[in-house]
């Protein structure tokens, strides 16, 4: 418990066996509950988060947005955090996240990788595709958005009853933003963190995602 709330972190994960023990190891004793979703994982990584206390929930359909879903559909805390499982986003800003959110005027914080503090953390071309997927929703939602592409947030989890979510790929990820920012009864806001090199395989395909998650802002703006 965190004062009077209980939380959740929910890690999506697909072969993360070198990292998930060393993220699940960092999580705060005031955390109640981990949920590790195993995205038909062929490595380890399920059974490294079992070994580590975490709740698996095993999704065979792959998919970030997919294992998302299935991951705070199963959530109960009051307030939820996401991470990823490649120990790319720091544990241990967790108290520094709730703190944030308690004391904010929003339910919804996104945590923001921009301006990147540490260079060889993000590649060029990945730099360079967020910053042309943040431009345009920004200008497609009329609020600007540092990151749209953050995997870290932390929210209320009540929220989720007025969210419509509906995408299975990397496109999830902007899309609780979207949602967060168009009810006025959420609201939205980034709030900076520092981020690290991932460990292990790295599952983004920057071409094919980027203009995937591009059509998707588009789709969500005009056929909502």
């Amino acid at each position: 418990m965190y004062g009077n709330y209980k939380i959740t972190v929910v890690i999506p994960c697909l072969n993360e066996e070198e990292a998930i023990g060393l993220v699940l190891d960092k999580i705060p004793e005031f955390v109640d509950e981990v949920i590790v979703v195993d995205n038909d994982s062929t490595d380890k990584t399920a059974e490294i988060a079992r070994k580590k206390g975490a709740k698996v929930i095993h999704e065979k359909i792959r998919g970030y947005g997919r294992a998302y879903k299935t991951g705070l559909k199963n959530a109960t805390g009051d307030i939820i955090v996401t991470l990823d499982g490649d120990h790319s986003y720091p544990v241990d800003s967790i108290s520094y996240l709730i703190e944030n959110l308690l004391k904010s005027d929003v339910k919804f914080l996104s945590a923001s990788r921009f301006p990147v503090q540490n260079p060889e953390s993000m590649s060029f071309k990945h730099k360079f595709g967020n910053v042309i997927l943040s431009i345009a929703m920004s200008l497609l939602y009329f609020r600007w958005v540092r990151d749209s592409q953050s995997g870290m947030w932390i929210f209320f989890k009540d929220i989720l009853n007025h969210m419509s979510l509906k995408s299975d790929l990397m496109a999830f990820s902007e899309e609780i933003k979207i949602e967060a920012i168009r009810n006025k009864n959420i609201g939205f806001k980034e709030i900076p963190i520092n981020y690290s090199n991932r460990k292990g395989e790295i599952k983004l395909r920057p071409w094919r995602d980027g203009f995937n998650n591009l059509w998707f802002l588009f789709k969500k703006r005009f056929n909502p």
